[in-house]
């Protein structure tokens, strides 16, 4: 699931979804302004598996719990590489 598997295409992979994620997510963007780049690059990018909108949440889940992205005043940001993390 989180990882491609004999069950789970790597192009569906909540990894691979969430590393396309971070590759259209160069500005700060709502949940939703996220998932439409997201289908955009997707299908400009040859990526025909169908991705529900529950499994891009999933893949943001991910990214969260890895200290990736995060969640501010409802737009979704990248974490800068050198940013303490969150609580601390």
């Amino acid at each position: 699931m989180i990882a491609p598997t004999k069950g789970i295409a790597p192009q569906r992979s909540l990894l691979v979804i969430g590393a396309q994620t971070l590759q259209v997510l160069d500005r700060p963007m709502t949940i939703s302004q996220t998932w439409t780049r997201l289908r955009e690059w997707r299908a400009s990018n040859g990526h025909h598996a169908p991705v529900p909108f529950w499994w891009f949440v999933l893949s943001l889940d991910v990214l969260y719990a890895l200290s990736v992205v995060e969640l501010d005043r409802e737009l979704l940001t990248r974490r800068r590489a050198d940013a303490a993390p969150a609580g601390g």
